[in-house]
C-alpha cells in the first residue's frame, strides 16, 4: 500500500524506479488534500483525503479487534517502541510482534527481513521516509512473509508524541501542511514541489 501525495508525484516524475512502485502497488491512497483536488480538476474524483498516520491508526484498530499482529520497523531509535506503547494504550488487545529502528540500506536488508518474518506479523508499518520505505517494501515484497506492508513516513513520530499533529480543525481543511511547515521551517525546500505539481496539474487540465 502507498500514500500519495503531491511530493510523490513529482519526485516519481524523475525517478522511474519510484514511479514503477507506486503503479505497482496493490493500493494507493490519497495522502494529501493536492491529489484530491487535482483528481476533480482532472475528472476522475477522489472521494477523500486519507493520511498515513490515520491509515496506520486504523490498521491497528482492525489488527486489535482481529488479533492479528502489527510489526513497526523506522523512525529514530527507541521511536517505533514508543509508537508501539502509545498504539497499545490506544488499541486494547493489539498485539505488537515486534518494533525496530533499523535502516534502509541495502547492508542490514536480510536481517531485517529475516527478524521481520520471525516475528510473524500480518501487518508491516515502515516509517524510512519517501521514498525510501517505498523502495524498501518493493524490494523485500516477495520475501517478506505479511498481509500487508505499508510506507507511514512520521507516523511514529506523531503516535509516541515526539512531533504534535495539526488541530483537527487544520486538518479537515486540508491544512496540516501549513502546520507542519510553521513548526518545522526547514521543511520549505520540500514544499517548493507543491507549485510545480499545480502547474502540471493545470496544464495537464488545459491539454484535456
Amino acid at each position: 500500500m502507498v500514500t500519495v501525495n503531491p511530493e510523490f508525484l513529482v519526485l516519481a516524475g524523475g525517478h522511474p524506479e519510484f514511479r514503477a512502485t507506486l503503479n505497482q502497488a496493490d493500493l494507493a491512497v490519497a495522502d494529501g488534500v493536492g491529489v484530491v483536488l487535482a483528481s476533480w480538476l482532472l475528472g476522475t474524483p477522489l472521494p477523500a483525503r486519507l493520511t498515513g498516520v490515520d491509515l496506520a491508526d486504523e490498521l491497528a484498530g482492525l489488527a486489535a479487534a482481529r488479533g492479528y499482529g502489527v510489526y513497526l520497523l523506522g523512525a529514530a531509535p527507541g521511536v517505533a517502541q514508543q509508537a508501539a506503547e502509545a498504539l497499545r494504550q490506544r488499541h486494547p488487545g493489539l498485539v505488537i510482534s515486534g518494533a525496530y529502528a533499523g535502516a534502509p540500506g541495502p547492508d542490514e536488508e536480510e536481517a531485517l527481513v529475516e527478524r521481520i518474518n520471525a516475528a510473524g506479523p500480518r501487518i508491516l508499518l515502515v516509517a524510512f521516509g519517501s521514498p525510501q520505505q517505498e523502495l524498501w517494501i518493493a524490494r523485500q515484497r516477495e520475501r517478506l512473509q505479511v498481509a500487508v506492508a505499508i510506507g507511514v513516513g512520521g507516523a511514529f513520530d506523531f503516535f509516541s508524541g515526539k512531533v504534535r499533529r495539526a488541530p483537527r480543525w487544520m486538518r479537515a481543511l486540508g491544512l496540516e501542511w501549513l502546520y507542519r511547515l510553521l513548526r518545522e521551517p526547514w521543511r520549505w525546500r520540500r514544499m517548493l514541489r507543491l507549485p510545480v505539481f499545480a502547474v502540471r496539474v493545470l496544464l495537464q487540465r488545459l491539454r484535456g
